[in-house]
């Protein structure tokens, strides 16, 4: 299989349309790397010049330890599955998955054991005599990916594969991606815009905005240490609540509500010498009850939205700054009810106003890079004591 990377990778479509913005991206041997972010952040631009499809204006694109950022996409031995699955409708199944290999000119016995042999491992054997105008949108994606399979790549790259499907069959298509992934042990990345589907099938994530990279973590790691306001934001559903603040005496005044940090947090707030600062909490910590408690902070109740697994519940402090609670299961209160809540101090979230860099939860990487940063200061310092 192969290794990937993106060094230093910039890429203009005129001088004005910056789209990528000097990005590094190490992608390891059998991993399944997904590319998450908004529409129009350049994450499709990545895979196609990691396809081949783009070239860069600056910087390298290495398989293994071989440069191919000038190579033509069919000498990377890479495989591209798209949204709109592109089957020629006039072929039938056996004939699509087929033609790639017919018109390299391979043995026509050889083509028929590869085309039944990842039909068979995708369970379409019975519709190889089907068109693809007979086939579900599941079905159809499954042929394009069986005209992948055939190809025996060192790369899949797949370009937002799922978003035609209704729910039901991206959850069910989802699985057999994964499940393919581990049969394969082939390097795989994963292009979307639905951070649910990053969260489920990512060994690692790649949160791209504006033309770079926020954060590269495991799905854990971003979650629960998101490295800047925008990534906590975007990752998590329903969204993270932010709330502007001011750091004053150990504490986090947001409008007329005080929140008392621990000492841990509160060190690390005047180490960074931050003021003006944003207090982030997920919904999902957020403790909710009717009762008061310790702690807790008098609310009112403006929507409450029963889901089934969860009520979504949007509260308003009395000067006006609103949030939201996910509780798990049925919580029973109606719009207008008072009801109280607490943010537990392990799960707070604070991000510097300016920077919107997070200052209390670094990632696993950031943690990594600043203890290596404190070894080297301190074995300089012992080498100048001696």
């Amino acid at each position: 299989m192969v290794r990937i990377r993106l060094e230093n990778v910039n890429k203009f479509f005129d001088p004005d349309v910056h789209v990528l913005k000097d990005i590094n991206l190490e992608i390891k041997d059998k991993e399944f790397m997904v590319l998450v972010g908004p529409s129009g952040c350049g994450k499709s631009t990545c895979l196609n010049i990691i396809a081949g499809l783009e070239y860069v204006t600056d910087g390298k694109v290495i398989f293994d330890d071989v440069d191919v950022t000038f190579v033509p996409p069919k000498e990377r031995r890479v495989a591209m599955v798209f949204q709109s699955y592109a089957l020629y409708p006039h072929m039938n199944v056996r004939e699509n998955m087929g033609f790639a290999l017919k018109l390299a000119k391979m043995d026509k016995r050889e083509i028929k054991e590869r085309v039944e042999e990842a039909a068979k491992l995708l369970g379409i054997a019975q519709l190889l005599d089907r068109k693809p105008g007979e086939l579900s949108g599941g079905q159809r994606q499954r042929v394009a990916l069986g005209r992948s399979i055939v190809r025996n790549p060192t790369v899949f790259l797949f370009d937002e594969p799922l978003s035609n499907l209704d729910a039901k069959l991206r959850i069910q298509m989802r699985g057999e991606i994964i499940k393919l992934q581990r049969r394969l042990k082939i390097t795989q990345v994963y292009v979307t815009h639905d951070q649910v589907e990053a969260m489920s099938m990512a060994d690692r994530i790649a949160i791209l905005y504006d033309g770079k990279f926020q954060q590269i973590g495991t799905p854990s790691d971003v979650y629960n240490k998101p490295a800047n306001q925008f990534v906590a934001g975007f990752i998590g559903s329903p969204a993270m609540n932010f709330f502007p603040a001011k750091f004053e005496n150990n504490a986090l005044m947001f409008g007329e509500q005080k929140f008392q940090l621990s000492s841990e947090i509160a060190s690390q707030l005047r180490d960074t010498e931050v003021k003006d600062a944003i207090l982030g909490i997920r919904p999902e910590h957020i403790k909710i009850s009717p009762e008061s408690f310790v702690d807790s902070y008098e609310v009112k109740l403006t929507v409450v939205e029963f889901l089934g697994a969860e009520t979504i519940v949007t509260f308003e402090y009395p000067d006006g700054i609103s949030g939201m609670v996910s509780a798990a299961g049925f919580y029973d209160a109606r719009m207008g009810d008072t009801a109280y809540i607490a943010f537990p101090m392990e799960k707070i979230h604070v991000f510097d106003e300016a920077t919107r860099k997070n200052l209390v939860h670094a990632s696993d990487e950031e943690s990594q890079s600043k203890e290596k940063s404190k070894d080297i200061v301190e074995k300089t310092q012992e080498y100048v004591s001696e």
